[in-house]
């Protein structure tokens, strides 16, 4: 528990607090979620994950830039395509701050 940062934690929940970005965060997790228990890292290109939201693409970027800034998500430029994937290292914090016994 001594491990887990306060203030680290609450941006990743002030992100994650917003509908739309966390339906977006859901969608990279479960495109990704075999290669993340296995410890890779799975890419996810942006324009696949546009399917199921219900806004345009510009705001999803804004939102891509909020869960990149929160430390969630990282991304990269390939031409005109934006790839996404999610930090393995948030998703072993998350579990350590929800694994805990109260």
């Amino acid at each position: 528990m001594a491990d887990l940062d306060p203030k680290r934690l609450a941006r990743i929940f002030r992100a994650l607090g917003n509908e739309n970005r966390l339906q977006l965060f859901i969608n990279l997790l479960e495109e990704s979620r075999l290669d993340l228990a296995k410890g890779r890292v799975h890419d996810c290109f942006l324009t696949k994950l546009l399917d199921g939201l219900k806004v345009g693409a510009p705001t999803v970027s804004h939102h891509v830039k909020e869960l990149a800034d929160a430390g969630l998500i990282d991304t990269e430029r390939e031409g005109k395509q934006l790839i996404c994937s999610v930090k393995p290292e948030v998703m072993d914090e998350l579990r350590a701050l929800f694994a805990v016994e109260v």
